[in-house]
């Protein structure tokens, strides 16, 4: 664990709420994090205008988690895509070698 003196204060805004964080990352970052977050509440509010700020983080918690389940998914079927084609290149390069060496032979 760093210690607290290595972390920053990062002042962000979501659902016009202001909040300090202590970061030890970039605070560009943090802000940029906090401002995709208030985005997203702020199209949820837009369209359930009666919710509250409870309600609506429950949803973009929901809308994150899909993206992430999505992005996880992909991630997983390009692994695999990634494994097979390492195996199919090995093979390939296996002949290639095997033809080297018969050649190398004659």
């Amino acid at each position: 664990m760093e210690p607290a003196s290595d972390k920053q204060s990062v002042r962000i805004t979501i659902l016009s709420r202001p909040y300090t964080l202590r970061t030890s990352g970039d605070p560009a970052e943090v802000e940029k994090l906090a401002a995709s977050v208030d985005e997203l509440m702020l199209a949820i509010a837009s369209k359930a205008p009666n919710a509250d700020s409870t309600h609506i983080a429950v949803l973009a918690c929901l809308h994150l988690a899909d993206r992430l389940r999505d992005l996880e998914r992909d991630l997983a079927a390009l692994k695999n895509r990634v494994d097979r084609k390492s195996v199919e290149f090995a093979g390939m390069l296996e002949q290639l070698i095997a033809s080297a060496e018969k050649e190398a032979e004659s």
